[in-house]
């Protein structure tokens, strides 16, 4: 996702990247490129290679052992679905058309760029949400968790999650906006791009997201506390149960966290920069859009670390033992 340019701003030609060039038709990719420009594609390269390998085992994983079957996974796997069209995508776009060369370019491959880049970071935050109203049901209401949140309810949540990304992705090339110009703009249109859409698509959302793990740490909190004071084995064995929930709770916050840390350095950059008499520094909007697409490779490395379940479906996958048998109802520790 990229700024626009408010009405002072202007970028020379040095600003564009370190792969471009200028020439009578404009910015163009380097005939020359130096070894700032080489190492910079060969690290986005693995970049996606990576995001697209991690997501894949999660998918294949949740798909694969009868284990992972459930509601919760689901929306991992929906999540897991997102961040390796990021890396399938919107890595490769990114890579050649770069949020400062579409700075100068407002033709199809740049609204192309946008869609992708928006509708799939929508998914990721509606999944999100979605994840922590399930927490909410399995920590805070666990007596009818399964009942309100079961696969049915789930497979909706996805379909309608998937449903906004796709609206949100097609409307921006039908109705032709771009994330980037250098022409003068009006004001309205500047806070409009720079300041409500972000509003409505992360910060809103983040905060119902902060709000209900806040409700639940309170309410395991209170759990922990009863859990301790009785002695009964029936209490025991429904403590291990929340003892469960709450470490999945843990994962989950975890992942949320990473993705806010990873989203809101280049959003406040965003909203703040019509107010801002220059715009910021070219290396600074890349490196933000960077980290925001690097999420989508993180969040399979904090599954491994946390999940013993996911650590041995990994290990299977990888090595190659589900192709050489039928191991799907296999237990996972």
């Amino acid at each position: 996702m990229k700024p626009k340019m408010t009405v002072n701003g202007t970028y020379t030609v040095h600003d564009i990247h370190p792969c471009y060039e200028s020439d009578s038709t404009g910015y163009i990719f380097t005939r020359n490129p130096s070894i700032i420009c080489v190492l910079v594609y060969i690290f986005l390269g693995l970049l996606s290679v990576t995001t697209i390998c991690g997501n894949l085992l999660v998918i294949i994983s949740i798909t694969y052992f009868k284990q992972l079957h459930t509601p919760t996974n689901y929306l991992i796997l929906s999540l897991a679905m997102a961040d390796v069209l990021v890396g399938i995508v919107v890595f490769p776009f990114s890579m050649v058309f770069t949020v400062t060369s579409c700075l100068h370019h407002e033709d199809l491959f740049c609204k192309i760029r946008d869609s992708f880049d928006v509708s799939l970071c929508t998914a990721s935050i509606l999944n999100l949400c979605c994840i922590s109203i399930d927490r909410y049901y399995a920590v805070c209401q666990p007596l009818t968790y399964r009942t309100k949140i079961n696969v049915k309810v789930v497979v909706v949540m996805i379909l309608v999650n998937w449903g906004i990304s796709a609206l949100i992705g097609i409307s921006i090339i039908i109705a032709g906006f771009n994330q980037g110009t250098c022409e003068a703009m009006c004001s309205v249109d500047v806070v409009m791009a720079n300041t409500m859409g972000p509003v409505l698509s992360f910060y809103l959302p983040a905060v119902i997201m902060l709000c209900i793990y806040l409700k639940i740490f309170l309410v395991a909190k209170k759990q922990v506390n009863s859990i301790q004071s009785t002695t009964c084995q029936s209490t025991k064995s429904g403590a291990t149960v929340s003892k469960m929930e709450r470490k999945a709770t843990k994962t989950l916050a975890i992942v949320m966290g990473v993705f806010l840390l990873c989203m809101t350095p280049y959003f406040l950059c965003i909203v703040f920069q019509p107010l801002s008499y220059y715009p910021p520094p070219v290396p600074v909007i890349e490196t933000l859009n960077w980290l925001t697409l690097s999420n989508s490779m993180l969040n399979p490395f904090i599954y491994a670390f946390f999940y013993s379940w996911f650590r041995s479906a990994f290990r299977m996958i990888i090595s190659g033992k589900i192709l050489q048998g039928n191991f799907a109802n296999s237990k996972l520790f």
